[in-house]
């Protein structure tokens, strides 16, 4: 629909036909130019002057042209297939083919009224679906939050899931924070009949041991419909291709609903990555014998380090400090205080200054012996910290404040800091973290520090450094300009559940500052030394100079050697000043690797090792859970139906008086002057007048 309307009142348009109507009065009501010719001439110029002066006076007048555009968008349906190896193990062959023909039928009922969306999903959520069945996990609560990020803005009509209901990771997704406004009809596949299975349910292990150190494995058998027979759990260890026998424990089945759990303690006798193998013996009829046996995978470490937390008096942030570094086998944690006599801080191997230098307790004998024995350390600064002192002790931050004032701050990640690598979502949560309390004053980054976080004070983003890392005099130095991590560590298990955003900052900060000093001038790093299946195997590396300053110039070139020798090649990327390499995800097996470059005519190389552990998680349920199908279908006005009766689905969306297509409307205004028809009569008009007047011998 189109609607003309003015910038100016609309009766000056009879101004506007006045002067046409005079100017072509005036040039042609008494013009002798053409008395030679028919007198219909003269009518015929007059008209089309009176037209072009018209025409041009109106457009004086800026007329708009408004058009009303209504579009109808068509209900959105999502499509959801259940990718996990739980359903390629009940699909199968004749069955498939038939659950494939069915889905293709359901497909293209929708299709024709709806906006189609097919998404397949494990640990995430996936557009396309292509029934392979290979996700190793199944987090059902992901998918209705990723439907709700993609499609929550659209006009969303309904979301069809297709699952068995097993869920292994996240939580029950009838308590997902995802609330969906259009109804969840569910698709039940596997079966919900008990079969006859004997299975190592879980294992409960330390990840990291130490050498010479005797460590416990608690293992979880389970079984069903098996009561009244015997197997026997075995414990290997697998050296290459060979499996020791560690122990075996006999297992007496008492009943068809079967549970008991085993405790065995192992000796970790060599250091590297030991593979342990669980297993039971396989029974009669067993409806799966994947989950008859589970691996597990053991860093055993030769060496554990002493870390000193010496505080200038008792501190909430001193207990948060201390659970993210007990969390890590590696490190033995003790607690001082700046007063108490008969610390002996030469025998640690890292220290964190929790507002230490002070006012009341200077610590310079424990600073002498810091500094002679090369001890690394970290300051935390807060309201009691000397800053003064702080100054003179660490060159990485030159400080200007008395220490009277206080500030909020947020910590921003830097995108330039690449001493080492922090998970996505610390980028991305980190900011939104309560404040820590910092001094007021000025701070500013030395040439020698490495910033990781900046300090955003409400919503501006400043350059003052609120954590640090650099080296003072080669001894690894960390500054903290702020107090308060104890309110970090809260508000990550308040949001999260857990306390891995600040445990990967913290534990990644020690680790960096506390590791031994290595002189080499070319090394990988890995940020662990077991990855899942399921996740890719990522590198950095360092290079460093004769001044031992980072460098990348020269190119790194890696290869990664399997147990049965295939080899892969790569090439490190170039960030910052230093080196980063994601290989991808790899099959699971142990691995080698050898990088190098070639530096100022000298050849450098770095060898390592690293194993990739199965995902069995999938493999150990084989009983469908419909109920939690039901429950969502409930929750969001849906319905559960069985593969057979999925063309039903079509009718059933069809029949919701809640999924309907939304009709949208646009007002769009332009000035009638930008039409380009309106320049093409313009210039006709006038091309006519003066082509006749041409014509018949006038100018």
């Amino acid at each position: 629909m189109l609607d003309l309307s003015f910038q100016y009142p609309a009766w000056f348009l009879i101004f506007c036909v006045l002067l046409g109507l005079g100017y072509a009065l005036l040039l042609y009501y008494r013009d002798t130019t053409f008395r030679e010719q028919a007198p219909r001439l003269h009518r015929w110029l007059a008209v089309l002057r009176f037209l072009a002066v018209t025409l041009l006076s109106a457009m004086l007048l800026s007329p708009l042209l408004k058009s009303l555009l209504t579009e109808t968008r068509k209900p959105v349906v999502v499509l959801a297939q259940d990718q996990s190896e739980s359903i390629g193990a009940d699909l199968k062959d004749a069955s498939l083919e038939a659950y494939k023909q069915q889905w293709q039928s359901l497909r293209d009922a929708l299709s024709e009224n709806y906006d189609l969306h097919e998404v397949s999903f494990g640990d995430e959520v996936r557009e396309g679906v292509n029934f392979e069945f290979t996700e190793k996990v199944t987090n059902l609560s992901e998918l209705m939050r990723g439907i709700y990020d993609l499609y929550g803005g659209q006009n969303l009509g309904a979301v069809v899931v297709a699952s068995d209901g097993i869920y292994n990771e996240g939580s029950n997704p009838v308590y997902s924070d995802a609330q969906l406004a259009a109804p969840v009809y569910t698709i039940a596949l596997g079966d919900t009949t008990p079969k006859k299975d004997l299975l190592v349910k879980r294992v409960f292990h330390n990840k990291i041991a130490y050498l010479g150190d005797r460590f416990s494995v608690q293992i979880d058998v389970a079984a069903t419909n098996c009561g009244g027979q015997q197997s026997v759990l075995t414990v290997s260890k697998v050296e290459g291709d060979q499996l020791r026998t560690l122990q075996s424990i006999p297992v007496t089945v008492s009943g068809n609903d079967f549970f008991t759990t085993k405790e065995v303690n192992i000796e970790a006798d060599q250091p590297g990555v030991a593979q342990y193998r669980i297993s039971v013996a396989k029974l009669p009829g067993e409806a799966s014998e994947a989950n008859n046996r589970k691996d597990i995978f053991i860093d055993v470490l030769d060496a554990r380090q002493k870390i000193l937390l010496l505080a200038n008096s008792p501190h909430p942030d001193i207990s948060a400090i201390r659970q993210t570094l007990e969390s890590n086998k590696n490190y033995q944690v003790a607690i001082a205080y700046a007063g108490d006599p008969g610390v002996d801080i030469a025998q640690y191997d890292f220290v964190v200054l929790h507002n230490l230098p002070s006012g009341g307790h200077p610590v310079t004998g424990v600073l002498r012996v810091l500094n002679d024995k090369r001890i690394p350390r970290l300051f935390v600064a807060g309201m009691q910290t000397n800053y003064s002192a702080l100054g003179r002790e660490q060159g990485l931050v030159t400080v200007q404040s008395d220490g009277r004032q206080s500030d909020d701050v947020q910590g921003k990640v830097s995108q330039q800091f690449a001493a080492f690598s922090l998970d996505p979502a610390v980028q991305t949560e980190l900011p939104r973290f309560n404040p820590l309390t910092s001094a007021f004053g000025n701070f500013s980054a030395t040439p020698q520090a490495q910033v990781l976080l900046w300090k955003r004070i409400g919503k501006i983003d400043t350059e003052q450094p609120l954590l640090a890392f650099g080296e003072t005099n080669g001894i690894k130095t960390g500054v903290l300009l702020g107090e308060g991590l104890w309110r970090w560590r809260l508000f990550d298990y308040l949001q999260h559940q857990n306390h891995e955003i600040v445990d990967e900052l913290v534990g990644k900060s020690v680790q960096y500052l506390s590791l031994k000093e290595d002189k080499r001038k070319f090394r990988v790093n890995l940020d662990k030394n077991i990855f899942n299946e399921n996740e890719p195997v990522t590198f950095g590396a360092e290079l460093y100079n004769d001044n031992y300053e980072l460098t990348n110039d020269p190119d790194v070139a890696m290869s990664i050697r399997n147990r049965d020798g295939k080899e892969f090649t790569y090439t490190f990327n170039k960030l910052g000043k230093a080196y980063s390499l994601n290989a991808g995800i790899l099959p699971v097996g142990a691995y080698t690797f050898k990088a190098g470059t070639n530096f100022n005519g000298q050849n450098l190389l770095f060898e390592g090792r690293f194993n990739v552990q199965p995902i069995q998680l999938e493999l150990f349920e084989t009983t469908a859970h419909h109920g939690v199908l039901r429950q969502l279908s409930q929750q969001f006005g849906g319905e559960t139906v069985f593969p057979n009766e999925m063309a039903a689905i079509a009718e059933k969306i069809k029949n919701n008086q809640t999924v309907k297509p939304v009709i949208y409307q646009t007002t769009k205004t332009n000035p009638l002057i930008n039409l380009k028809w309106i320049f093409a009569l313009l210039a006709g008009l006038l091309a006519a007048e003066w082509f006749l007047r041409r014509y018949f011998g006038a100018y």
